[in-house]
């Protein structure tokens, strides 16, 4: 079945939520959630799996990477092949890799079939999420529905965030590691029997021919800055082993433009880059993730090493912030209404750089705690407004065919963000620790969160300018 678009002559759209697109929304939101959950849940096991497994310390950040290479890497690619191939087809076989691989690293006895596991988590995550997203908008037409979609989306996929390092946490104490991949099974299952049936197929009636140089180009050139990112992380930014993949994704994302260019069917029309609402709309949820993903690295930091937080303890003390991800996602569509997506960008960037701004009055003393729990409550809320903002105006204006490559790009912002986050942020903090002991480790800590907000500010201002 072709999905009918809601914006051709001819067609109403839908006014207020029927039963069916009730259900359609909960089953891609728990897959959007499920797949959320996964991206964190093994950050507080890390060192129980090396343990478990006989990871050696210095290979043990490639189960994190070899998923965020793949997730990263691919979600552009596969955005696209949703549009021409069948969204719903790539979101069920998605959600079957995903179910197959989680067993499998639940499974795993040794740990080259744990990376093997990681990596086709990491695959299955870039076909689904752009897969469901294009879902979401395609079953949504533009307007309150596909706000309201789009922020509950949001909420529950930065909730999941939050939830997975506790559940992790929970997983690992009470029960197994092993759990922490046993976990996504059922409920890709129950996805997957209820989804045929109430979701249906969106694709094209005429089916363009692959472009087989771009999806290579751009897809190994994600692939090299990802890594480039990765290993910036832990060898430093000036290293050749961050460096050399750093300048071949550089490279080779300029040979896709000019791939782009020359081709017939393009993998990503330059029409849809040069859209104002896409491009500056993805520059700013870049931000949005980058910022809030780090100072949540940033902020464990503090809580473990300066407050003598356990693991598990920090892991629920970012409950709080869940909470304003979750609150901010539910109030962000009706602010959009309301005032714009635009303005709606603005006030929660503002809103996320004064809460990471007060941050500077963190001290070395567990009272010290009601500052952090009440900045990262407000500053989750206003990130969401961001987040939910970036999301609408990002698929906004663009035919359904286009739905796929719009949420690929999004998906991939939302990617890039995470995994650059977090270097870049260290680096920071490590270059203003000076001397040893509490005090530098919060004096670096305090340059960090002065920088991140600094970045909240000037990226969502400078986004808004140029959108003019």
């Amino acid at each position: 079945m072709t999905a009918i678009d809601p914006r051709a002559p001819g067609t109403t759209a839908p006014a207020a939520l029927t039963p069916r697109l009730r259900l359609v929304l909960v089953l891609l939101l728990a897959a959007q959630f499920m797949l959320a959950v996964d991206f964190s849940i093994l950050n507080v096991a890390l060192p129980v799996i090396g343990d478990g497994l006989g990871f050696s310390l210095a290979h043990l950040q490639w189960i994190g990477t070899a998923f965020a290479l793949c997730a990263a890497g691919f979600t552009l690619l596969f955005g696209r092949i949703a549009d021409l191939f069948g969204r719903r087809r790539l979101f069920l076989g998605g959600l079957a890799v995903l179910g197959a691989a989680s067993l499998l690293g639940g499974l795993a006895q040794s740990p080259e079939v744990l990376i093997t596991a990681r990596v086709l988590q990491g695959l299955a995550t870039a076909a689904v999420t752009p897969a469901a997203l294009s879902l979401l908008t395609t079953s949504f037409p533009e307007g309150p529905l596909r706000e309201k979609a789009l922020g509950l989306n949001g909420a529950l996929m930065s909730a999941g965030f939050t939830t997975g390092a506790i559940l992790g946490g929970l997983l690992t104490d009470l029960l197994s590691w092993r759990w922490a991949f046993f976990v996504n099974v059922p409920v890709a299952l129950a996805v997957l029997l209820v989804a045929p049936t109430v979701v249906e197929e969106s694709r094209p009636d005429e089916r363009p021919k692959l472009d087989l140089p771009g999806a290579a180009t751009v897809t190994l050139g994600l692939l090299a800055v990802v890594l480039g990112l990765t290993r910036a992380g832990e060898s430093g930014w000036g290293s050749p082993a961050a460096l050399l993949p750093l300048a071949a994704g550089v490279v080779l994302l300029l040979v896709f433009l000019g791939v782009e260019r020359r081709v017939a069917a393009p993998l990503v029309p330059l029409s849809v880059l040069g859209r104002r609402s896409v491009a500056w709309g993805n520059a700013v949820g870049l931000i949005a993730f980058l910022t809030e993903t780090s100072l949540v690295f940033l902020l464990t930091l503090y809580l473990q090493e300066v407050l003598g937080f356990s693991p598990l303890a920090a892991g629920l003390s970012f409950g709080v912030l869940g909470l304003g991800t979750v609150v901010g996602g539910s109030v962000a569509p009706r602010v959009i209404g309301r005032i714009g997506s635009r303005a709606a960008l603005l006030a929660g960037g503002v809103t996320q750089a004064l809460a990471t701004a007060a941050l500077l009055g963190l001290g070395d003393t567990r009272s010290s705690l009601w500052l952090l729990l009440t900045c990262t409550f407000v500053g989750g809320v206003g990130n969401m407004l961001v987040i939910v903002g970036f999301m609408v105006t990002a698929t906004s204006g663009l035919a359904d065919h286009e739905q796929g490559l719009a949420t690929g790009l999004a998906t991939m912002t939302q990617q890039i963000g995470i995994t650059m986050g977090t270097p870049v942020m260290s680096a920071v903090a490590t270059a203003a620790m000076t001397g040893s002991g509490t005090a530098a480790v919060l004096g670096g800590l305090k340059t960090a969160i002065a920088v991140n907000a600094a970045v909240v500010l000037l990226g969502v201002f400078g986004g808004c300018r140029t959108s003019k």
